[in-house]
């Protein structure tokens, strides 16, 4: 029971640790995003996420560039809208 604790532990030390690179393949794009390896190719294929493919062999993929494609078409939640209404209400007075 304890070495699986531990072994649990390690596993989330070292998907923070992969977290931290400035540069990922695609096992390690795959535990950062929680892709599928399969789903990522896909995704490369159909030009649907940045990536670089030096000397045209290996795939290599922008942490920074990955973040931001993650979080496009972001939704605001109902608190912001609200917020936002609020606001324009107030200057336009």
């Amino acid at each position: 029971m304890e070495n699986e604790l531990i072994l649990h532990k390690l596993n989330r030390i070292e998907r923070f640790i992969c977290g931290l690179k400035d540069i990922f393949n695609v096992e390690e794009l795959s535990e950062y995003t929680g892709f599928k390896k399969s789903y990522i190719y896909k995704l490369v294929h159909e030009g649907k996420i940045p990536y670089s493919k030096p000397n045209g062999k290996i795939l290599f993929f922008d942490r920074k560039k990955i973040d931001l494609w993650l979080l496009q078409n972001n939704h605001k939640s109902e608190s912001e809208i609200r917020m936002e209404a609020f606001q324009r209400v107030a200057r336009k007075k």
